[in-house]
């Protein structure tokens, strides 16, 4: 499964600044002693920063970025997204404010959406391209000729496996690792998840879409408009520890670095980078992630147009 998409065109990120939220101390909270705190790995806080009256640092707006084509509006409104699913138990305490104001939005909906510690999306396993080799069982009678003739036709869009930035649709009624949260009046919503792993073309990474102005119904979250749609990263030495432990060692998938890859921006936290907590040498007890996402309310930012 590859996301074979571009660089995403940024809204101007000069115009607004929002606050970080103290993440290294906030998700050290719980841990215990022998903390690993990484956030960069070499990868900078961009932007002009100044101090607030709280002693809070403030950084630009929160980068958009594409979509991605397995986005499903699940609509289950849930804090653990685990289900089954093996792999390093990973929290994720974020925080959404307005750009604008930097105060906490509170009732606005966050949906977090990730692959399985092989490379794998729910709702597309018979897409998914992750796991031990990098894919699943080659078709048997695949032939052993060079083609011939030029092909005709309109190519598929999305690029190889339904990547790019277009919506493909599920094969599947599996919704693991995919939810939805309500953020409390502080700005607040924790997930509790596994660590993603990784397939070919991307660096590890989770999903995030946030919606404002609906409301709370039976059949879920209904109405409103997406302010934000980004995703977070994770720094390559986190990313590193975790590929020492099952199952993410028996993945053979060819790995992207978080250089490498085409959406992450490399500007530190306003990208999307997580501040990530852990045992030292107890990765695998455990991981928790922390970030603020500053977000324009007025704004309607569906990533299916970068």
């Amino acid at each position: 499964m590859t996301e074979n998409q571009g660089p995403a065109h940024k809204k101007d990120l000069t115009r607004r600044r929002v606050i970080l939220a103290g993440g290294a101390a906030v998700a050290a909270a719980g841990i215990g002693a022998g903390v690993v705190a990484t956030a960069s790995a070499g990868e900078g806080k961009s932007g002009t920063t100044k101090k607030t009256a709280q002693g809070e640092a403030c950084y630009r707006l929160t980068s958009e970025t594409t979509e991605g084509p397995y986005y499903i509006d699940a609509d289950k409104i849930r804090k653990d997204i685990t289900e089954d699913k093996e792999g390093i138990p990973l929290t994720l305490r974020l925080k959404v404010i307005d750009s604008d104001t930097c105060k906490p939005l509170k009732r606005a909906a966050v949906d977090i959406w990730h692959c399985d510690a092989l490379g794998i999306y729910s709702g597309y396993e018979s897409m998914s391209q992750g796991g031990p080799g990098g894919g699943g069982t080659p078709p048997s009678g695949a032939p052993t000729d060079a083609p011939t003739g030029t092909p005709t036709g309109t190519p598929p869009s999305g690029g190889p496996g339904g990547g790019g930035g277009g919506h493909s649709e599920p094969t599947d009624d599996e919704r693991y690792l995919r939810g939805t949260q309500l953020t409390d009046k502080h700005g607040y919503v924790e997930f509790r998840t596994v660590f993603p792993g990784w397939y070919q073309g991307r660096a590890v990474h989770v999903h995030t879409k946030v919606h404002v102005g609906g409301k709370m119904t039976d059949a879920g979250y209904e109405g409103g408009h997406t302010c934000h749609t980004g995703q977070f990263f994770f720094a390559e030495s986190a990313v590193l520890d975790s590929a020492r432990i099952e199952p993410y060692s028996t993945s053979t998938t060819t790995r992207t670095t978080l250089t490498e890859d085409t959406i992450y921006d490399r500007s530190g936290v306003t990208g999307g980078l997580l501040e990530l907590s852990y045992g030292k040498g107890r990765m695998a007890r455990g991981v928790t992630g922390s970030i603020t996402m500053g977000v324009d309310p007025d704004e309607t930012n569906d990533g299916t147009g970068l």
